[in-house]
């Protein structure tokens, strides 16, 4: 069920990119930049996580913080009442290929004067066609200038999964929209019996074939990177959102990209860098002077800078030619003593290491959570229902795999410490490349931990590190035995207390992490 738009005093549906860069041109927040593509400065820089609730007088249904109905019919009044004097803009299209089963008609419907989020937001959904029902349609209704009094930040984003409808009040940031669509779409997957992932997704040929592989990390934990850097001519085919299907089949969301760009340099990441730098990209965030010179290395408005390019845009691997999945990399920004690869040893460790989801959290998900230690289950922050339900599933589609999937986590972090820790070393984008590349090729010596059980690589072609590869080393070499040592027993008990802490989960996945 969908719901009917509100009505307003002009809509333009599904304007052109043109049209739409014209609009924008008015905005004042928004600055021609030397790349002849728009960059508008907003007033929210990242998601607003303690503003957002799902609509349920079932508190007890979501992991997440819930809204009563009633409570939410107040915010709908109030935001079409709103509307009813507003010119809105309404883009259209769907999330998934022509060729997916999980294909469902989305919209956006906004007010004209932000129309950077509808520009950003077109260039993300697959074009509407002759079958595109509004009655199936995942909304999200959007009102950027109209404030929400009482809630976190005069901010309010609620999602109601009986309609399909997502409300954003008072928020001018594009992710809001992006996620708001997405995030329907990820809980109707897992109606279908899929697992919707916070993952991109790539094609590597080598000489046993093309291997697929999924890349899931919390945003601006290098998803995006490891996606699109280039191992034998890869190809990426997205970078945020698949989803996996018995069998190990795997279906795509999006016709485009939404990237971080602070530290974007043309070296490590020249596909990003040269989609961002043409007209038809579209920037936000990101720092600019009054002459329209962009600066990908300033943070000082925020590090949460972003961009949007079409698929079309780059060279790309044709989503509708997916198929199976043959690996998962669950990436995890580690400061301590994670290697930059490990190998799973059993399904249930797969389960155990997805639900800890450990990383350091960015600016991507706002001043709470940047630089701070976290455990995300899934690195998957949209997840609406019980976590551990996200996590049985995976294991239930590794089994229906026959287990021929590997399951290997990339800290894509430090090792020994935070850069201020003398001795500490960088995980760099060479390296794990280095690494993707040889877990397609299947050319990794591995070898068995003796604390956390999972596999440790003792030889990666083109690696020059082995202390990054076995931390215990880097230690011992510094004299920092016992530091490794207790930093070991410390993570083996709290990771089985939080998992514990999901109760559901299929017995064996807590007692699996050592």
């Amino acid at each position: 069920m969908s719901i009917t738009l509100p009505p307003a005093r002009s809509v333009t549906a599904n304007p052109t990119q043109e049209q739409l860069r014209e609009l924008t041109s008015k905005m004042p927040n928004a600055v021609l930049t030397e790349f002849d593509n728009y960059d508008v400065m907003t007033e929210v820089t990242a998601r607003s996580a303690g503003s957002t609730f799902v609509v349920s007088d079932d508190g007890a249904w979501s992991c997440k913080p819930t809204m009563p109905r009633a409570e939410n019919d107040e915010i709908v009044s109030r935001q079409d009442a709103y509307i009813a004097d507003r010119e809105m803009l309404l883009v259209e299209g769907y999330i998934g290929p022509e060729n997916s089963p999980l294909k469902r008609p989305a919209r956006v419907y906004i007010e004209a004067s932000n129309s950077n989020i509808p520009a950003m937001q077109q260039q993300l959904y697959y074009p509407k066609d002759s079958d595109w029902r509004e009655e199936d349609a995942l909304t999200v209704i959007y009102t950027p200038n109209l404030d929400a009094p009482g809630y976190p930040d005069g901010r309010v984003v609620t999602i109601d999964l009986d309609n399909w409808v997502t409300r954003v009040v008072g928020i001018d940031y594009f992710g809001e929209s992006k996620m708001g669509g997405l995030r329907m779409w990820m809980e109707w997957a897992f109606q279908q019996d899929a697992l919707a992932m916070h993952a991109g997704a790539k094609v590597i040929p080598t000489d046993r074939g093309d291997k697929v592989g999924l890349i899931i990390g919390l945003s601006g934990t290098g998803k995006t990177t490891t996606t699109f850097t280039r191992q034998n001519g890869s190809l990426p085919v997205q970078d945020d959102i698949v989803a996996l299907t018995e069998g190990g089949e795997v279906y795509s969301t999006e016709n485009g990209c939404f990237a971080k760009t602070y530290g974007l340099d043309a070296r490590y990441e020249p596909i990003i860098h040269a989609a961002l730098t043409s007209p038809s990209a579209w920037l936000e965030n990101v720092a600019v002077d009054d002459r329209g010179k962009i600066d990908f290395f300033d943070d000082s408005y925020t590090a949460n800078g972003r961009g949007t390019f079409a698929l079309a845009d780059i060279e790309h691997f044709d989503p509708r030619k997916l198929g199976k999945a043959d690996f998962l990399l669950i990436l995890n920004s580690n400061e301590t003593i994670a290697p930059a690869v490990a190998k799973m040893s059993s399904v249930e460790q797969a389960v155990a290491y997805f639900m800890l989801g450990e990383t350091k959290g960015t600016s991507a998900g706002g001043v709470a959570e940047a630089g701070k230690s976290l455990r995300v289950p899934g690195t998957n922050p949209f997840f609406m229902r019980h976590e551990f339900l996200q996590g049985n599933r995976l294991g239930d589609l590794i089994r229906s795999m026959n287990y021929n999937f590997g399951v290997y986590v990339l800290n894509t972090g430090r090792v020994g410490g935070s850069k201020d820790v003398a001795g500490s070393k960088k995980v760099k984008i060479p390296h794990s490349s280095a690494v993707v590349k040889a877990i397609a090729e299947g050319t990794i010596e591995w070898e068995a931990d003796p604390d956390f059980g999972y596999l440790v690589a003792s030889h990666v072609p083109d690696f020059d590190d082995p202390e990054l590869l076995q931390p215990r080393r880097l230690f011992a070499s510094q004299g920092r035995e016992d530091e490794y040592d207790r930093t070991v027993e410390k993570l083996k008990e709290e990771r089985k207390a939080y998992l514990a802490e999901h109760e559901g989960l299929t017995p064996g996945v807590a007692e699996s992490v050592g």
